[in-house]
Formats: C-alpha cells, structure tokens, sequence
C-alpha cells in the first residue's frame, strides 16, 4: 500500500469526492513523534473522568469507556477533510457543572446533561448547514460575549479554589503543577528559555504534561497522593450497560422543561466554542504562509458539522459533561509549531501530525495500564486544565473589550459576575435586559437621519455657507 503523493502547494490527497476521506498510510503518514506526544497528553481527556465521577455518579470504568469513544470521535475531523484537533468546549465547564448540579443526583442528572448536549447539537448542525454562525457571533454585542469568557473564567477558578475545590484536597501537588504548568506556557522568562535551549523547548512542547507529570510523582512522595495500583488488559466500551443506564434509549427522553432549562447554557456554550474556530482559521493561515509545499482547507461549516454530530451521537448513546468543541487549543499548536518548524522531509504532511496526536491518546486509553498508572493523578490533570482555562477566557475577555467603550466593559463585567454565580440563563438575560436598556441608542438611526437634513440645508443656504 502506497502513500499517494500530492503535488507542490496543493492539499493532501483524499477519496470519496466532498467528503475527503483520508485513510492512513495511503493519504497520510504515521508521525511517531506526535503519536508519543498524545500518548503522554492521555491524561488531559481522563481527568474529566474525575467530574464525571463526582458530579454525575458514573463509575470510574465507564467513565473511561466514554472518554475512549469521545477520542475514537475525535478522529472523525481529520479523517474528514477537517484539520482541527477537535476537543471539549472546555471555557464552559464550571458553567455545565453548575448547571447539572441543580438536579437531584441520579438519573436526572444524566437526562439533563442530555438535554443539554442534544441542544448543543442543534445549534452547531442547524448553524453549520445553514451557514448562520458567522452571522450570530458578528452580532453578539461584545459586552456579552466578553461577559460570557469573564463568568467561565471566574467559575473555573472558583471552583478550584472554593471550599470544597481539588486545590485544598492536595494544595502543595496541584499548586506546585499550577506554578509550573503557567511557567512553560506563559511566563516572560520561559519564552527566551525556548528560544535558547533545545532542552527546554522539547520540554515546553508538550504543554501541561511534563508539569502534570512532576506535581504527580511530588504527590506521591509527599503523601497527598495515593501510589498506582498497575492493572492490566484493555479497556472496552460496554455497550449493553452504557444503553440501558445512560442513554435515551434506558432513560428516555428528557422531559421538555430540560430543554428550555438547557437553551441558555447552550447558547453561551456555542459562542464560547466560536472563538476556537476563529483562533484555528487564524492558525491554519499562519501554517499556508510557512509551509508553501501544502494547502490547508479550513471551513468553518465543515468543523460545525462535525462537532454537531459528535454532540449528537453523545446526546443519545454516552452523554460527555465537557460536551464537544471544535478544537482542543493546547494540541492544536502542538502540531501546528512541529508542522510549521519543520520541512518536508521531516514532516511529509499535517494531517499525518494531526491525526497521529489521536491515535497515540487513544491507544493509550485503551491500555488499562497507562490509565491505573494515572488514575490517582487524575485530579490534578483536571485541576490545572481548569485553571488554566480560567486564565485564558480571562486575558481573552479583556483582550476583546480592548477596543470597546467604558458601559460596555461594565456590562461585560456584571454579566460575568452574575453568570458565575447565578448560571447561564441569568448571565444572558441580566446582559440583555443591560444592553436593552443602555448599551443600544435607540434613536441613533434617526438622529442621524435628522442631523443629515439639516446639515444638507445649512449647506445650500447662501447666508450660512461661507465656504
């Protein structure tokens, strides 16, 4: 079997017509340096099993049956003609968390969530087939969608350090993680650091890993974490309990006040998803000018589809608490630094970057072993993932209020705050009812329009023009 070869500054090649279908080792190569990258990165999609556990009462086992069948999901982007890492709409957690956590434990819980996921769903198919996403995110008024990046940002971190959050069950392990992890990725001496040594940029490159890997062993030697317990063979999706105990088909449809419950969450879910693609459209740009010997093809269409379809398939078989996005941003410039950094000689074609990630993630998910060896940890994995995700909707939200006028950083700055505190379905309507009421000038239209005429007369009197 033969790698098909492309030609010069044309996109890799694919089958079956619109669908660009790329199978590996006839359109794409293995990279193993990738595959090892995923491998070890394994533990950034197992620590959700930690909320999966603690919120929706899925034991452990299962929980790792659907993160392995939201990885083997993940591949459907870059085997499609998408080149996205795909990932979770991670800004969100707390949000879903808090959500979810209004419902009785139990069934209600994962009906809910269902409810939830299903209408995520709708809104990236309906979206994405019509092609109304860029028109709703264009006119969002930036006081909200700052607003909504504000409250994730707040809910993620006081989550983590609230009374009952993971910092204080192993404050010197997650905070020394927490140092680290923020040092590699964004302290002002590291940079340097990554320009100057081969060592500390192979280090570097793999993002939270190495920072969650030494906090782990800390842990264990200081006592704030328990020692693995090695167990062997493989992991297996249960497909008879995972039917009759959490999908629609054992549970049943939620009732419909789930629904309207759920549509203001989805909607704040959906705009946070929406920067990711403008960051990935952005990124793929970037890589065209470098790698001249490509063509990367991103449509935005194309990515909500998708994700609307793995939403969708979890909605009815395995609801996923972190729900699905249209890219994971920390494995994104992984592969795109290594695609963009190296000729190609040494990387033939980004897809194989890409979809190598996935597949060393989800061998390794599927090795019982790797995953007890990182079962104790998985709490830090999820305590930085969250921390750091509060920092970036953080500097994300400020970044975009830059430019905009001191009421709209107000209202951004309320609806943030009581988003955080009250859920979604405040957070938007006190957002509205500010932006109603304060931010829209209502009579700026014919203000204008009566400001014009006149100034047309002043113009054409012969007394007042003194031109």
């Amino acid at each position: 079997m033969s790698l098909k070869k492309r030609s010069t500054g044309g996109e890799q090649p694919s089958a079956l017509g619109a669908l660009n279908l790329r199978v590996p080792f006839v359109h794409y190569k293995i990279e193993i340096p990738d595959i090892l990258q995923g491998a070890i990165l394994c533990v950034v999609p197992l620590s959700i099993t930690a909320l999966m556990t603690s919120v929706l009462g899925i034991p452990f086992e299962i929980a790792v049956a659907f993160v392995l069948l939201n990885n083997i999901l993940y591949l459907v982007h870059t085997h499609f003609g998408d080149p996205t890492v795909a990932g979770w709409i991670t800004a969100g957690i707390p949000l879903y968390v808090a959500f979810l956590s209004s419902y009785p434990e139990g069934d209600a819980r994962i009906l809910a969530l269902i409810a939830l996921q299903l209408t995520v769903s709708a809104i990236f198919l309906g979206l994405g087939v019509f092609k109304g996403a860029d028109a709703l995110v264009r006119k969002m008024p930036a006081s909200l969608k700052s607003g909504i990046l504000i409250g994730a940002g707040i809910s993620a971190i006081m989550g983590e350090f609230g009374a009952d959050g993971r910092v204080w069950t192993m404050p010197i392990t997650i905070l020394t993680g927490a140092v680290l992890g923020f040092f590699m990725l964004f302290s002002e001496t590291a940079s340097p650091l990554r320009a100057r040594y081969g060592f500390f940029r192979f280090v570097a490159q793999y993002g939270i890993a190495v920072p969650f890997l030494i906090a782990y062993v800390l842990g264990i030697i200081i006592g704030e974490v328990d020692a693995p317990v090695i167990e062997w063979g493989f992991t297996t999706i249960p497909l008879g309990t995972i039917v009759r105990e959490y999908s629609v088909f054992g549970l049943g449809m939620p009732p419909l006040q789930y629904f309207l419950d759920a549509i203001p969450l989805a909607l704040a879910a959906y705009i946070i998803a929406f920067g990711d693609i403008l960051v990935m459209d952005s990124l793929f740009k970037n890589a065209d000018a470098v790698r001249k010997d490509e063509k990367l093809v991103f449509s935005p269409r194309r990515n909500s589809i998708i994700v609307g379809i793995r939403n969708l398939v979890h909605g009815i078989f395995a609801p996923f608490i972190s729900l699905s996005g249209p890219a994971w941003t920390g494995g994104q410039a992984l592969v795109i630094n290594r695609y963009m950094n190296n000729p190609r000689s040494v990387m033939d074609s980004y897809w194989g970057g890409a979809t190598s990630l996935y597949w060393g993630m989800t061998i390794a998910v599927v090795l019982v072993p790797v995953v007890t060896l990182f079962k104790p940890g998985l709490n830090i994995g999820m305590a930085l993932t969250l921390l750091i995700q509060g920092y970036l909707c953080g500097y994300l939200a400020i970044e975009m209020l830059d430019r905009q006028t001191n009421l709209e950083r107000g209202i951004a700055v309320i609806v943030g705050s009581v988003l955080a505190v009250q859920g979604a379905a405040w957070g938007l309507g006190v957002g509205l009812v500010l932006w109603f009421f304060l931010e829209k000038n209502w009579f700026a239209d014919a203000y204008v329009a009566t400001h014009h005429g006149h100034d047309e007369e002043l113009a054409d009197d012969p007394v007042t023009d003194q031109r």
